[in-house]
């Protein structure tokens, strides 16, 4: 019979395991830096109205966060990862970071031609509605391209996320079936919007 170890001595491991240990770490390290930026970019200061900072006319407030006082500390962060509800500098940079994925990776990839079945806009950060859409599509692909996500999740994506948010927003009555029908005649205009009730 051997003798047990002493607690002093180092732990040995084969070095066969230490490729799978490294990657472990590895992959541990990106996450935690990754979950370290989306927690900043989300716990920035939310500047108020009571400063004399206007509201923002792309995100008005609703009737439900006007009147309901916010749930816990106000130090607590945001309520939501949805762009939507996100303060005027938190927006800016959200935004900032989803022009960035889908003019390199969504329209280089995923555009396809413009015509009057499937229109588009390049301004389309003016548009909320698809402003909306292409935020919870690009969090859903942030979730679901991560290691994590197993070997499926780039195909559930597909399926789940992508394919219903295109056909949602490059459809002829869509956010964009104002604007653009032809890559040769851009062309930009906002539907308008319903009137809320009681107006």
């Amino acid at each position: 019979m051997s003798e047990p170890a002493h607690e002093s001595e180092p732990v040995r491991i084969p070095d066969h395991d230490l490729d799978d240990l490294v990657a472990t770490v590895t992959r541990l390290v990106a996450e935690s830096r990754k979950q370290g930026e989306t927690l900043a970019r989300l716990t920035d200061d939310q500047p108020s109205q009571e400063d004399g900072e206007p509201a923002d006319p792309v995100r008005p407030e609703s009737p439900a966060s006007a009147s309901a006082p916010a749930e816990g500390n106000a130090n607590d962060g945001p309520a939501s990862v949805f762009i939507l509800a996100l303060g005027a500098k938190a927006y800016a940079e959200e935004l900032a970071a989803l022009t960035n994925w889908v003019h390199n990776l969504l329209l280089p990839v995923y555009g396809r031609e413009i015509t009057t079945g499937r229109p588009w806009c390049r301004q389309w950060q003016e548009h909320p509605e698809a402003v909306a859409r292409l935020h919870a599509l690009w969090l859903a692909w942030q979730q679901l391209t991560d290691v994590q996500a197993g070997l499926t999740g780039p195909s559930t994506w597909h399926r789940d996320h992508l394919d219903p948010a295109l056909l949602q927003l490059r459809t002829p009555d869509g956010p964009f079936g104002a604007c653009t029908t032809s890559a040769a005649r851009p062309h930009h205009r906002l539907l308008a919007a319903p009137e809320p009730a009681g107006v």
